[in-house]
């Protein structure tokens, strides 16, 4: 299983996912969920999987020759020339329904398991910031003011922290610690999600990745965090009365 996030703020966005794949006594792979494409001053996107690996991993290869110098390479599937985001979501929204339709029938009767879904966000030269759920289908759905993070695969642990304190007017800051919050969260309580943890910013008007950071296990700085947390919500929950 996996969790992703990824925040749509007036001053950016923040994408964060898990990098576990398969999760077991003696099974657990890892494997990037997380990724940026850019061309500096003009566009930067971020894309987020979950779901099936095959599904993905072949989605995200269709989309990355397209944007290839191959000969042979669709420009109407380049991402990197895409006139809108809004576009950009609809050719990746294509390539999955198309991977997974392939997948599902040569599975024969298993479509359940070819399941996946995406996050797909960025801004482009001349537009404003963007953020679309692609499900398995190709069709999505959009943040908006009213609803401005978007969450796939295990998203219900971390689902309460957002519901309270993610608001648009969120600055980037706040906004690293709610989704680092989030998955703190859905790591407590699932050992289908795990480190490390891929987060990517892109700042409001940057038009580049403003940051690519990866969170290893151990890490002293979340693991403050984390315990921070805990200890605030057991004071917390200690100073309430019936």
């Amino acid at each position: 299983m996996t969790y992703c996030v990824g925040l749509l703020l007036r001053s950016g966005i923040v994408m964060l996912s898990d990098t576990r794949t398969n999760a077991g006594l003696d099974n657990i792979a890892t494997y990037r969920k997380l990724f940026t494409f850019e061309v500096p001053g003009e566009r930067a996107i971020a894309i987020m999987t979950a779901g099936n690996l095959s599904v993905t991993q072949t989605t995200l290869a269709r989309l990355e020759e397209a944007m290839s110098d191959d000969p042979d390479a669709d420009p109407a599937r380049n991402i990197l020339r895409a006139p809108t985001i809004l576009r950009v979501a609809e050719i990746v929204g294509e390539a999955l329904s198309e991977v997974r339709g392939e997948i599902a029938g040569r599975m024969a009767g298993a479509e359940r398991m070819a399941g996946a879904s995406m996050i797909v966000a960025g801004q482009r030269r001349g537009g404003g910031m963007r953020m679309f759920l692609i499900y398995q289908e190709g069709n999505f759905i959009e943040a908006t003011e009213d609803t401005p993070f978007l969450q796939i695969g295990e998203h219900k642990y971390g689902k309460p922290i957002l519901d309270r304190v993610v608001r648009p007017d969120l600055g980037l800051d706040d906004g690293r610690k709610a989704v680092l919050l989030s998955m703190d969260s859905t790591l407590r309580s699932n050992l289908s999600v795990g480190m490390p943890l891929d987060m990517a910013v892109i700042a409001e008007g940057d038009l580049r990745i403003t940051e690519r950071t990866r969170i290893e296990a151990g890490d002293a700085r979340f693991a403050a965090m984390s315990e921070s947390w805990s200890h605030a919500l057991r004071d917390a929950f200690g100073r309430i009365t019936l």
